[in-house]
């Protein structure tokens, strides 16, 4: 998963920015509201991170420009203004969530993947595809009941297709959600992870579809 992190303070910024790579997401960290209005139009991101209290243009300012411009990422407003009226605000300008400053980084971590569970619309907190389950709260993957060790890029390809089961994701797609600016990619980094996964799975748990992409079967078994 690929997350837009918005925030000033370098502190802070490097605290959760280092945080959320060990947990195996792609992070991107921009540090005004102008930079992020940029970002957001041209990178799909699975989530945005808003503070609100940005230099050059204002956190609900941005906010209110994602919904304007119809962008569906789901936002989590993370921000030391915590009045009710402050989170009332937050939420109606279109925040998926509203957390108030200091928190635990658990907490955040917590309040991210309940958001990506509601996005993709599903409640249950397990992923589950015939013999294979991923658990993204413990980072935790078994096929029929046995532990499986998956490097955190393995975790996030898996993750990423089981998430959409019987759909088609391209390796573009695939990449987008796995590295950050500035990121090295191998040409065929994304092949080497579905190999590994197939080696470490099943073969045929990730189908390849010729010259489209990757997916697991609905019925995969």
């Amino acid at each position: 998963m690929r997350i837009l992190l918005v925030e000033d303070d370098a502190m802070i910024g490097e605290s959760v920015a280092d945080g959320l790579k060990a947990e195996g997401y792609a992070v991107d960290w921009v540090r005004d509201g102008k930079e992020a209005d940029v970002a957001v139009g041209a990178t799909p991101y699975s989530l945005v991170l808003l503070d609100l209290g940005l230099p050059r243009r204002d956190g609900i300012e941005v906010l209110r420009s994602i919904r304007e411009r119809r962008i569906g990422v789901p936002v989590l407003v993370m921000t030391a203004r915590d009045t009710v009226r402050d989170r009332i605000k937050g939420l109606d300008a279109g925040a998926d969530d509203y957390l108030v400053k200091p928190f635990e980084f658990d907490e955040l971590n917590a309040r991210i993947r309940a958001v990506l569970r509601r996005h993709a619309g599903r409640a249950e907190p397990v992923l589950t595809q015939g013999g294979v389950t991923l658990d993204p709260a413990q980072r935790r993957v078994t096929l029929n009941g046995a532990p499986v060790l998956l490097s955190a890029r393995e975790f996030a390809v898996l993750e990423a297709l089981m998430a959409r089961p019987g759909a088609v994701l391209s390796r573009s797609q695939l990449e987008d959600r796995l590295y950050g600016w500035g990121e090295e990619i191998e040409s065929n980094a994304i092949e080497v992870h579905v190999h590994h996964l197939r080696r470490k799975l099943a073969a045929k748990l990730v189908r390849t579809v010729r010259g489209v992409g990757y997916l697991m079967p609905r019925d995969a078994a």
